[in-house]
């Protein structure tokens, strides 16, 4: 697909302003949100990528419009990891109400993350050394990107094309059952899904990463313990039924004092553990 210049984004804001190197926006489909942004660091340390994927309950804003919720969310800690040479692959997909929700959603997802493999030779970069790290209802995703080759024939992001590396959930809503269940984001699981765990049960089976495992790559869960948003036991759960399915790559980082926030702030301890955990992994 042919790359057009992404020094801002189609609603006109900057994009990772202030950040050095290259960028280009790649469209895998003709809605607005059906788009991804690949950057390049002015001094690349190495072919791997970072794959972000923003959160939002899966959602497109705030219910009162105070907020929008796309890929702008993961602007700072991408531009972080463009400092320290990393290559960033910046996705996004149709929201809850604005033409996502089942199946599209996870569509969309596994559309952004394929399209990689196509776009990254030109650019010198290896996809099959991709980490892919979400934010919260990001973290769903990424969480399950690495369990796609588990999916069904026919099933939302089955027959995957991109592998990832490994996997970086912060504070990623990794139980969908315990997620409905908790009634996490006001009702945001059954948003996604179309109902709830006993109404639409082939869809928790084929969305949730804990239903998934054990995932084909390593992951790791942060979550600070102030976070009231999503909070750690999800990370704990995924652990737990991963570990019990025989993953033995799976860790759960808790960090003391930080909140759900914090998670994309490239000075707090959480964001620290994630940076740390991709350039280890990319040989950054």
């Amino acid at each position: 697909m042919t790359p057009v210049p992404a020094g801002r984004g189609e609603d006109g804001v900057p994009s990772l302003a202030g950040a050095a190197g290259v960028a280009a926006l790649h469209r895998y489909g003709p809605h607005e949100r059906q788009v991804a942004e690949l950057h390049l660091p002015a001094a690349r340390r190495t072919d791997g990528v970072a794959v972000l994927v923003h959160g939002g309950f899966w959602r497109p804003g705030a219910a009162d419009g105070s907020r929008t919720y796309d890929r702008r969310l993961q602007d700072h800690v991408a531009a972080d990891l463009l400092a320290a040479g990393v290559p960033v692959w910046l996705v996004e997909y149709r929201a809850v109400g604005r033409g996502g929700g089942w199946p599209t959603t996870l569509e969309d997802a596994a559309a952004a993350l394929d399209l990689l493999v196509d776009v990254a030779p030109a650019a010198g970069l290896d996809a099959a050394r991709a980490v892919v790290v979400g934010h919260s209802a990001g973290g769903h995703l990424a969480g399950w990107s690495a369990a796609r080759d588990a999916l069904p024939e026919g099933a939302p992001g089955a027959s995957p094309r991109l592998h990832p590396l490994a996997v970086v959930a912060q504070a990623g809503v990794l139980d969908l059952v315990a997620g409905h269940a908790a009634d996490l984001g006001g009702g945001a699981v059954a948003g996604l899904l179309g109902g709830s765990p006993e109404e639409v049960p082939e869809r928790y089976a084929q969305a949730s990463p804990a239903a998934l495992v054990p995932a084909a790559a390593p992951v790791l869960s942060v979550t600070g313990d102030r976070d009231d948003v999503v909070p750690p036991d999800q990370g704990e759960r995924y652990a737990e039924a991963a570990r019990a399915a025989g993953a033995d790559d799976v860790r759960v980082a808790l960090v003391p004092g930080e909140d759900h926030f914090s998670q994309l702030d490239p000075s707090s301890r959480c964001w620290a553990l994630v940076r740390a955990e991709v350039l280890s992994r990319l040989g950054a």
